[in-house]
């Protein structure tokens, strides 16, 4: 099993940044996916999940901002940044695990599986 992130960097406050996540080893249709981040001296934060049946979740911090997307054949799943704040600067991480139960965007952190994480700034 493997995840890897790309997409991350600096950008002013308002901007956007679109971060992909591109995993192996998995069945997706037995995958819940999702991103957490986790700001310096901060506890990890859960972002966003979406479940094997497509629901969604996000945390109120991010809600009507941010949008996770997944496409199954390719086998990478997206997360959306629109209107950065400064507040969201973080390392951000994809994860993944196998479940077929639904899940919140909070549980996320807890995930069995995840990437190496990669730094979102926004000034």
């Amino acid at each position: 099993v493997q995840l890897v992130e790309s997409g991350g960097g600096s950008v002013q406050a308002g901007g956007s940044l679109k971060l992909s996540c591109a995993h192996s080893g998995y069945t997706t249709s037995r995958c819940r996916m999702g991103w957490f981040r986790q700001a310096p001296g901060k506890e990890r934060e859960g972002v966003t999940a979406i479940s094997v049946d497509g629901t969604t979740s996000y945390a109120d911090s991010v809600e009507g901002r941010f949008t996770i997307t997944k496409d199954d054949i390719k086998k990478v799943f997206y997360l959306d940044m629109n209107s950065l704040k400064p507040e969201d600067t973080a390392v951000y991480y994809c994860a993944a695990d196998v479940s077929l139960v639904s899940v919140i965007a909070a549980y996320v952190r807890d995930f069995a599986s995840r990437g190496q994480g990669t730094q979102v700034t926004v000034s």
